[in-house]
């Protein structure tokens, strides 16, 4: 008799993730690069996958609200993870927050800024309530620091 050991889908086949950009996102390397720094994510997004070379990294970047929510329904149950950086949204968007709340796939807030050392309205974040961890002031190696976050909370 033949005993099949079921094993984790992401056991077998590299584990899926996304890092969703929210609003003026696209703009990095040249938007106040005093805070957002020189490089385009398009520029940076090569070292994150070397680094994660194991993992099946999707890139999303949208200006839009809705696109972000949609994005989420759709990557929320079947992704092992997912690394959002909603831009403005953070503050105030209770839909987003709400669509994190209703999916399964655990999800790190990330901000390349420190939010706690800006504006007032930027350290409130209605978005990372529903988050397991947020990752503020990193710069774009944040979003590494989010990534191996999501890895060692998988125990990938």
């Amino acid at each position: 008799m033949i005993k099949f050991v079921e094993k984790p889908l992401f056991s077998i086949m590299k584990p899926k993730f996304i890092i969703i950009n929210g609003p003026n996102l696209n703009l990095l390397g040249t938007r106040e690069p005093e805070i957002y720094g020189n490089k385009t994510f398009e520029d940076f997004l090569p070292e994150i996958r070397e680094k994660f070379s194991h993992c099946d990294i999707e890139y999303y970047q949208t200006n839009h609200e809705g696109s972000i929510i949609d994005k989420l329904h759709e990557v929320g149950f079947s992704y092992q993870g997912i690394v959002l950086n909603a831009g403005a949204y953070t503050h105030y968007s209770y839909a987003i927050a709400d669509a994190l709340k209703a999916i399964k796939t655990p999800c790190i807030e990330i901000h390349i800024s420190d939010i706690y050392a800006r504006e007032d309205f930027r350290s409130q974040s209605v978005t990372g309530v529903n988050c397991i961890s947020i990752v503020s002031g990193k710069g774009l190696e944040g979003y590494k620091i989010a990534l191996q976050e999501l890895l060692d909370y998988l125990k990938i």
